[in-house]
């Protein structure tokens, strides 16, 4: 068997010690197969779910010429009547009126037009509508009509033709979207109440260390409280996965075998947290080496540079068994956000079916000054505001350490500085990413 970490050495600037966060990123997009099972769901159900297969339109929408405003519809050909260098004034008998689901019966008489309101069908014969305020209604006489100023109508005006939206027969959605609240009604326009879904991609979570507590359990001496696998259960909340808490795991090699073991089993994703250092506890490359294939151990990135990217099998050694993606994250709360946000996510997202956007970025001039060494990419926390003027300001929230989380909840984005990038001066333009949207 090729492992991982052989194939990924073919991949531009590969270094397994400090890999640059742009081909970690491409390897773990090679490795990243969508799941091919899929399953229909209701159209209530759908929501954040990838669509496994186009969604056809069966029919036009809207389904008939229609007025886009209240208005009168007539015959557009009688605004062709030849005009001399003042505006010409029609004047129609109103032959009746048609509302949005009930349209007007029979045909309209020359020189007239009906009354129509937003989204009644266009009558037969007609297909031009004059808005209402650009009329005078005269019905002195017993027998309502209008008078109005010809010249800045075009036949055709405020109509909206049969398929304009969507004709029959064309793809309304296309596969790999996920789908939005606007998509479940634009689903709904077509008549259609149930669609054809990826299933939902498993992702296994624990955290390891002794030192670790649940909430609800005492702190004994030199314990914390287990944060990580919260942020981990939000971040993966918000891309809709199966996520699959499996708990601490103290820094015990057979415990950490039976975790990751059972997590292969049941899961297409592991993530862990803490961990992947080189430190005298940390089992996990041992173990790995056993029944794993691993294609990176290291980023040239802050936070985040102790990260594993591999597979991991349930089996006795590599290749039995059922296997699973593997990211083994930092320990620190940031650095487990970070790397998350910047390794992780579109990885996920591929893995659901879904095609991965690049995340935007805004440029700021950034308030203060940055000490940056050049050779990774930083993701600094910053708070991010925008002038009288628009243009946008950026400043660090203190602390910049990984084990800082307050330093996440008080920012709005990430001060992106790249991997060749050097100090930032006071009134520089860095690159910023904006938390909303993503967290």
């Amino acid at each position: 068997m090729t492992t991982l970490n052989v194939l990924s050495r073919c991949v531009a600037e590969y270094d397994p010690h400090a890999l640059p966060v742009h081909a970690a990123q491409a390897i773990v997009r090679q490795w990243a197969t969508p799941v091919t099972t899929a399953e229909r769901v209701p159209l209530h159900d759908a929501l954040d779910r990838v669509l496994a297969e186009d969604v056809m339109s069966p029919i036009d929408v809207p389904a008939h010429d229609n007025s886009a405003m209240d208005g009168y519809a007539f015959d557009g050909a009688l605004l062709d009547t030849p005009r001399g260098s003042e505006s010409v004034t029609l004047e129609l008998a109103i032959a009746g009126k048609a509302y949005a689901g009930h349209p007007f019966e029979g045909s309209v008489p020359a020189r007239s037009c009906v009354r129509v309101m937003t989204g009644a069908s266009m009558p037969a014969g007609c297909d031009t509508v004059v808005p209402q305020e650009h009329v005078t209604l005269d019905d002195a006489s017993g027998r309502p009509s209008i008078r109005f100023s010809a010249q800045p109508l075009a036949r055709g005006a405020n109509r909206r033709r049969a398929g304009e939206d969507l004709a029959h027969g064309h793809a309304a959605l296309r596969a790999g979207r996920i789908v939005r609240a606007a998509d479940l009604g634009l689903i709904a326009s077509l008549g259609i109440g149930e669609i054809a879904v990826r299933r939902r991609l498993r992702v296994a979570f624990f955290s390891t260390g002794d030192e670790l507590r649940s909430i609800g359990e005492p702190l004994g001496p030199g314990c914390v409280y287990d944060s990580n696998r919260h942020t981990l259960f939000g971040m993966l909340r918000r891309l809709n996965v199966d996520a699959l808490d499996l708990g601490v795991v103290r820094d015990d090699p057979a415990a950490l075998e039976t975790a990751l073991r059972d997590a292969a089993t049941n899961a297409d994703v592991v993530l862990t947290s803490g961990g992947v250092s080189v430190g005298e506890a940390d089992f996990t490359k041992s173990l790995l080496q056993r029944f794993g294939d691993v294609a990176f151990w290291s980023l040239a990135m802050r936070p985040g540079r102790p990260l594993a990217f591999g597979r991991v099998w349930s089996g006795a050694q590599p290749g039995h068994g059922k296997h699973a993606l593997f990211f083994g994250l930092p320990g620190n709360p940031v650095a487990v956000m970070v790397t998350f946000y910047q390794i992780v996510r579109d990885a996920l997202l591929a893995m659901s079916g879904a095609a991965p956007q690049p995340l935007p970025l805004i440029r700021a001039i950034s308030i203060n000054a940055i000490a940056k060494r050049a050779g990774r990419t930083e993701f600094q926390r910053g708070i991010a505001t925008r002038d009288a003027h628009g243009q946008w300001h950026v400043t660090p929230t203190g602390s910049q350490s990984s084990g800082v989380l307050s330093s996440m909840s008080e920012a709005n984005c990430f001060i992106v500085l790249g991997h060749d990038i050097g100090n930032i001066d006071a009134g520089d333009t860095v690159d910023v990413m904006p938390f909303a949207g993503l967290i």
